[in-house]
């Protein structure tokens, strides 16, 4: 089943058992796949993102919603950091399983050996296979920095 599908029936469950606040969040997230889509037919694409997109979609909402629950709880707001906390839950159902700090130290040392990068210029070729392989499984702002210390 497709992730598109799994969100559809996501979304059908969630209206039969009348639970709003899951509604709600699945709602946002079939309202940025399609705004994706939309955006994809203006760059001369199909209409219609790929898995991995779809992937990169529900990483970033999940990195916002992070942010907007840390400013919460700074701000002393903590029934809205707690509301973003459960979007998160949520729309992490829908991500794979993110990789910990080993396996991705390893997966980094297997792409750098698999485009054999030997300096910083070739970050970008190790960031491309990482993408390809780990969409939606590491967080590729963290990956940056430790790509850059094992080249530089």
């Amino acid at each position: 089943m497709s992730l598109r599908d799994q969100l559809q029936t996501a979304l059908k469950e969630a209206m039969k058992a009348k639970e709003a606040d899951r509604l709600s969040t699945l709602r946002l997230i079939n309202a940025a796949i399609k705004d994706r889509d939309i955006a994809n037919r203006g760059e001369g694409g199909e209409g219609v993102i790929a898995e991995g997109e779809i992937l990169a979609v529900l990483g970033r909402m999940v990195k916002q919603r992070q942010e907007s629950a840390r400013a919460y709880e700074e701000g002393g707001r903590l029934e809205l950091a707690e509301k973003e906390q459960a979007e998160i839950k949520i729309i992490e159902e829908f991500l794979p399983r993110q990789l910990d700090g080993a396996e991705v130290e390893a997966a980094i040392a297997a792409a750098i050996a698999e485009v054999g990068a030997t300096s910083i210029r070739d970050m970008g070729k190790v960031m491309g296979v990482l993408k390809a392989k780990y969409t939606g499984q590491m967080d590729f702002g963290a990956v940056g920095p430790k790509i850059k210390d094992r080249l530089g």
